[in-house]
This record gives C-alpha cells, structure tokens and sequence, in this order.
C-alpha cells in the first residue's frame, strides 16, 4: 500500500441510530449516526410500518387514492395511411 494515500481506519467506531441504539463497527469516521438499523427496520423486525422520508409516503399515498378514484380515460387509436 502507498503510504498517507489512506483514510485512518477505527476498528471500535461507534454507531449511534435513531431508536436509541449504539453498537460498535469497523469505519473510517470515529462516530457515525443513521436514521434506521437492524433493530429498528420494519424488514427485520417483522412490523408493517411505513418508514417516512421526507414525505414520500403520504405522496404516495395520495398518488394511489387519485388513482383509485378517477376512472381509467378510454385511449383512441388513430390508424396509418398507407
């Protein structure tokens, strides 16, 4: 390896999530924070909950209700001359 190319490396960085837990990793920053993590996230937990950001879930939400709502617009097909 070339020498002083390399970022310093903490075996012991701390992670720190929005829920509350702190667990130890391997990084090149001293301290990291998350918003999600393995205790937390609906997929490993086995809860049905709707992680938020920013909004995009009740756009989304919206999005399907107009959906639902408007009946589908009949489409005309023009044919070609030949």
């Amino acid at each position: 390896m070339k020498k002083n190319i390399h970022p310093e490396y903490f075996s012991s960085a701390k992670a720190k999530c929005a829920c509350g837990a702190v667990f130890t990793i391997g990084s090149t920053k001293p301290e990291i924070h998350t918003e999600i993590c393995g205790r937390c996230h609906p997929f490993y937990t086995g809860k049905k909950k709707l992680v938020d950001a920013m909004g995009r879930a009740e756009r989304f939400k919206s999005r399907v209700s107009k959906k639902k709502e408007s009946p589908k617009k009949k489409v005309r097909v023009r044919k070609l001359k030949s």
